[in-house]
Order: C-alpha cells, then sequence, then structure tokens
C-alpha cells in the first residue's frame, strides 16, 4: 500500500534471534513492511534462500551491504530505512553508507566501536538529513517512559545518586572453552571493538540512566575483570561514576554471574524519593517518597502519566516484555519518519526514541572504561 513505509535490514536473517525480535516488533506497529535484506558477512549464493525465507522478493535480496547501499539508494521507491544488526565491527561502515544515499537508519547498540566512527555518523547524518534512531531497548519499555515523566516533574527532587547493575550468566557455558580461536563474536575484539561486557550490557545502564534523568557523565573510574583462561575481553565491570550536576553513581554489569538471566536493575534516588526499574519485572515500578509508603506502579493503570500511557499495548495484568519495547522504539521513529515524509521539521530529541547523539556517549561511556581500567582504575574525564 501507498501510505505503508518500507525497511530493509542488514544482517539478522533466519536464526538469528535479534533480527527476528526487530522484525516482529515492526509489525506489532502494522505500519512498515521488510522489503530489502543483505546478510552482515558474504555468504555466496546462501544469501538468496535467506532472503527469501524472509520472504523478500530476489531483486532486492543483496550479497552485501555495499550493494545493497547503491542500489537502494538509486531507486525511487527507496527504503525508508535500515535496520543495522550486524556485529559491532560493521555497524559504522554499514550505517554510514546508508546515510550517503539519504536513507534513515536504525542501528543495534552499541552505536560503533570508536569515537571516532560516531563523531563521523554524527557529521554524515545531519549533512544528508537523515534520521537516526539506537536501539536500546529498555528505554522503550512503559514503565522507563513513566519513571522519565516523574522525575521530569520533579516527583523524586533532585537526583543524588544512581545505582545500576546488569548481571547474565550466559557467558559461563561457554567459558571454559574460549580460545584465540574458538570465542563468541561478543568476545572477540576483532568484532566487538575494545569492550565486551561493558559495551554489550553497561552501554544499556549509561544509556537508560541518562535517557531517564538526563543526567551525563562527567568522570568515571572503572575496573574490567577478564575470568576464564581463555577470556580475551571482559565479561565483568564495576565503574563509579561522578554526574555532571554532582550526582554520584555505580554501576555494575557481569556475564559471569550465576543464577542471573537478564537482571537490568537501575535505582534512582533524589532528595525527594527514589525510584526503582526491574527490567525481568518491566511492567511494575516502584516508587519511594520521604516519608510515605512505597508504592508500585502498574503499566496499564489509569494513573500513569499520558507520556507513558500512549504506549500500553495491552490491559493491566497481561505481562508486556521485549518485543513490545522494541515496537515502541519502532512507534516513536516511523513518527518521525512519517513527519519527515510530510516535510515538517523534526527535532528526533522530540519523539522519544534513542537518538544519535546517545549513542555517541555510549561508545564514548565503554571506552572510557577501558581507558580506565587499562591506566589502573583511575579517574578519567568523559567528553561526550
Amino acid at each position: 500500500m501507498a501510505d505503508r513505509l518500507k525497511y530493509g535490514m542488514i544482517g539478522g536473517g533466519p536464526g538469528a534471534f535479534i533480527g527476528a525480535v526487530h522484525r516482529a516488533a515492526i509489525r506489532l506497529n502494522d505500519e512498515a513492511d521488510i522489503v530489502a535484506w543483505a546478510p552482515s558477512s558474504r555468504l555466496g549464493a546462501g544469501h538468496i534462500a535467506a532472503g527469501g525465507a524472509m520472504g523478500i522478493a530476489e531483486d532486492r535480496i543483496y550479497a552485501s551491504f555495499e550493494a545493497m547501499a547503491a542500489a537502494e539508494g538509486a531507486r525511487e521507491d527507496k527504503i525508508d530505512w535500515v535496520v543495522v544488526v550486524t556485529p559491532n565491527k560493521y555497524h559504522a561502515p554499514a550505517a554510514k553508507l546508508f546515510l550517503e544515499q539519504g536513507i534513515n537508519v536504525v542501528c543495534e547498540k552499541p552505536l560503533c566501536t570508536t569515537v571516532e566512527e560516531a563523531l563521523d555518523l554524527t557529521e554524515t547524518a545531519k549533512a544528508n538529513d537523515c534520521l537516526f534512531a539506537v536501539t536500546y531497548t529498555y528505554t522503550g519499555h512503559v514503565m522507563a517512559r513513566e519513571a522519565r515523566q516523574l522525575v521530569r516533574n520533579g516527583v523524586i527532587g533532585d537526583i543524588r545518586m544512581v545505582m545500576g547493575e546488569y548481571p547474565q550468566d550466559w557467558l559461563l557455558d561457554t567459558l571454559e572453552t574460549i580460545t584465540e580461536d574458538n570465542k563468541p563474536w561478543r568476545a572477540d575484539p576483532a568484532l566487538s571493538g575494545r569492550g565486551a561486557a561493558v559495551a554489550d550490557l553497561g552501554t544499556h545502564i549509561e544509556n537508560w540512566v541518562n535517557y531517564v534523568t538526563g543526567l551525563k557523565i562527567d568522570s568515571l573510574a572503572c575496573h574490567l575483570d577478564v575470568f576464564g583462561e581463555g577470556g580475551v575481553l571482559d565479561n565483568n565491570v564495576e565503574a563509579l561514576i561522578r554526574f555532571e550536576n554532582g550526582a554520584t553513581g555505580i554501576y555494575w554489569t557481569s556475564q559471569v554471574a550465576i543464577g542471573f538471566d537478564n537482571a537490568l536493575k537501575i535505582r534512582i534516588f533524589g532528595d525527594k524519593g527514589t525510584i526503582e526499574f526491574v527490567q525481568e519485572e518491566n511492567n511494575y515500578l516502584k516508587l519511594s517518597l520521604r516519608g510515605e509508603p512505597p508504592r508500585i506502579y502498574s503499566r496499564g493503570a489509569g494513573y500513569l502519566t499520558p507520556e507513558a500511557s500512549g504506549y500500553v499495548r495491552v490491559p493491566t495484568g497481561h505481562p508486556e516484555g521485549l518485543t513490545e519495547a522494541f515496537a515502541n522504539i519502532y512507534k516513536d521513529f516511523a513518527a518521525a519518519v512519517k513527519d519527515k515524509k510530510a516535510g515538517k521539521h523534526v527535532v528526533e530529541s522530540d519523539y522519544g526514541y534513542p537518538t544519535l547523539d546517545m549513542g555517541l556517549a555510549g561508545v564514548e561511556f565503554f571506552n572510557k572504561c577501558v581507558d580506565s581500567s587499562e591506566a589502573g582504575a583511575v579517574w578519567v574525564k568523559v567528553d561526550y
């Protein structure tokens, strides 16, 4: 249909977890269709079968993202955006090619591997008038939006301290088998960049805190652990944070914490109250105000702020989760794309999705964490 949006994807083909989540999330909004695809690495003749399995016409299944960017950029019916769900190494080169063709971009986090790449993407997006979202998933949860508005409304007052943790144990099963020649791509510096857990999980903490509170990091001190004999990159991270407003923070993340699945938890302490968000219980938000009993806010309830309730998809008591959070980010991004196509002036920060400047901040964060750890966990200044 003429009024439906069109998107393409790089990576995330059949059998890839994250690509399937992105496609399912976009389908939930029922306003865009996938019409083009390329693998993150060259598959030879296999790319045709892989794209066909996703229902894509053969003339828009490409052998490489380079070929896809050139071909889509030349079409009158070019895609409205491309989704980049490749290993970190390919984020910047793939995204840049599409930006140069005037095609909007949605990219998995972290945005890229170096600050220089992030700045280059920022300049390229601006020069080509392109929109750019980074899929920090947990900002899409309704209760993340509620927490953000409560902070903006001054409910917990001036923020004094933030505590964020994000432990997992998924790497335990493979930790003892990792060698230089046998490791998941997230533990391979050639594909992941300088950081593993700090880039994969730590940037989620950094972004969620920034998204909800608006706090900017002034400086940090970080120690990275590499557990296991075959380990090459960090799998356990401890960081102390100083924010520009004088608040402090403690961040911890791990991929080898026994008994934890995907346990992102963030507490924001103000001078009037505290907000606590637990990702595995994301349909709820805990608010504690000074001198009052703690309150548990429930997603879908009538007392939520309008800024959060507009993202509720099913009634209270029917849980929403990861796919819905992704879908809310895409809901925001699609609204911006539609407004841009209609000739309206788009200020991306008004739409609610994590923006390119947040991606830059995440890249700066994990690289500064590595810098600090390599220098002996010293305090280092953060620029972005």
